[in-house]
């Protein structure tokens, strides 16, 4: 680590990180103004990839603290488990299906009713800068009352929350917690709501409508693999968008709801593009000029977004990014939209999240269960993911794409030449134009 790494990028960071707790204290909620390690090294690894020179560091940090930040598709922050809960509901028998919900319920409210949960989450909310998260509130799936949970479960936080980190129904209610210094979560969907019964087309979409007044403000046409709208991105097929997808489309745009096929097959993207009347995205994905990958998305599909003023959301997972698998490699594919399709068309949806460190040692108290079979809406061709470990071996230095290394991505940009104005398109107004466009009359 070099010295300018130890003085100016640790001063400056810890600064950084200490003055936005201020906001957090007058509201109430205090986030834990100790360092915290596992933010600390990411930034410090950050910085060394980007080894920016003393004034684009100052200029990016304050850039990102002025502007509205909006990640297109991501995370808040996770809680830990509560470990001892957890335990008991494994030796009394809880089924799968009830210990998955208990976790991610824990995971997904914690920080609600715990005091240390709360200020670990606040604490990464602070260090990020971000004021706004397009927040995945429902579930890889498309059965209604599937995919109510996460989204009962993102309403209760934010309720409980909100005047730190509340629900966002409408894009100026984006800006406005910006200008009040709080932050808040827009949600999406991720599946589809459908009733399954095939009785009409009308019976098979009445639920989009539902979930759009519940808040919902984006959908998946598919997940992964095939539904009854198209094929996701793991099917070998690649069959398209059916009848009954391009019905869906049509009322989502009818509805005010944005489409997104970020995890769709290449040729039910570029049909859901063709069709939709609305701008619409693939909120986080990269592209496939890149790195091959079948999350990624070929230009002719991000053609057809552009060309119906959508938008490509770059996310910050290490494998789809390629190369170096770190920010200098998410910069790569900004830059590359920018230069092929125009600044007005491309923003950062993570797809990742902070996860509390008090999460390793409440899970160790949870005693090992039994290999399970992974969920059909999950399943990916042989290889498509690097198990964790051998994907930090592969990207040594992925980690420096941590949530809460946000503020460096606006550092890097800087350094790539791009104007304030660009950036702050990039950052959040592309999406905000995005979101208004679609609830249009």
């Amino acid at each position: 680590m070099t010295k300018f790494l130890q003085s100016v990028g640790r001063r400056d960071f810890l600064a950084l990180a200490a003055s936005s707790f201020v906001v957090a204290a007058r509201n109430g909620l205090s986030a834990d103004p100790t360092p915290n390690d596992v933010i600390e090294q990411a930034r410090l690894l950050g910085m060394e990839v980007l080894k920016p020179s003393a004034r684009d560091l100052e200029h990016g940090l304050a850039l990102h603290a002025k502007s509205v930040v909006f990640d297109v598709y991501g995370f808040s922050p996770n809680a830990a488990v509560d470990g001892d809960r957890l335990a008991e509901a494994v030796k009394t028998g809880a089924s799968d299906i009830e210990l998955q919900d208990l976790e991610e319920d824990m995971r997904m409210t914690r920080y609600v009713t715990d005091a240390a949960e709360r200020a670990e989450y606040l604490q990464a909310w602070e260090a990020s800068g971000v004021t706004c998260v397009f927040q995945n509130a429902g579930e890889e799936g498309s059965g209604p009352l599937r995919l109510l949970k996460r989204l009962a479960r993102f309403t209760y936080a934010t309720d409980h929350l909100r005047d730190v980190v509340g629900k966002a129904v409408t894009p100026d209610d984006i800006v406005t917690a910006k200008q009040q210094g709080r932050r808040c979560l827009y949600f999406t969907g991720n599946g589809m709501p459908l009733t399954g019964d095939a009785v009409s087309v009308a019976d098979e979409l009445r639920y989009v409508r539902t979930f759009f007044e519940l808040g919902i403000r984006m959908m998946h046409v598919t997940y992964n693999r095939r539904n009854l709208l198209g094929d996701g991105c793991a099917e070998t097929a690649n069959g398209g968008l059916s009848d009954l997808g391009r019905a869906a489309v049509a009322e989502m745009n009818r509805v005010g709801v944005i489409v997104d096929v970020a995890h769709s097959g290449w040729r039910t993207s570029l049909e859901a593009a063709q069709v939709s009347k609305r701008p619409m995205v693939a909120s986080h994905t990269t592209c496939a000029a890149l790195q091959h990958h079948i999350r990624a998305k070929p230009d002719e599909v991000i053609q057809a977004i552009v060309d119906g003023g959508g938008l490509v959301g770059i996310c910050a997972i290490p494998h789809f990014l390629g190369r170096t698998g770190d920010i200098a490699a998410l910069l790569d594919h900004v830059d590359y939209i920018v230069k092929k399709f125009g600044i007005d068309h491309v923003g950062i949806g993570t797809d990742i999240g902070y996860r509390s460190r008090n999460d390793a040692v409440e899970m160790k108290k949870v005693p090992t269960r039994a290999k399970r079979r992974t969920r059909y809406e999950a399943l990916w061709p042989d290889d498509a993911f690097l198990p964790g470990a051998e994907e930090a071996k592969r990207y040594p230095k992925s980690k420096s794409l941590a949530w809460t290394n946000w503020p460096l991505f606006t550092v890097g940009l800087v350094q790539r030449g791009y104007s304030d104005e660009q950036i702050e398109k990039i950052l959040g107004l592309n999406m905000l134009r995005v979101t208004r466009a679609n609830l249009a009359n």
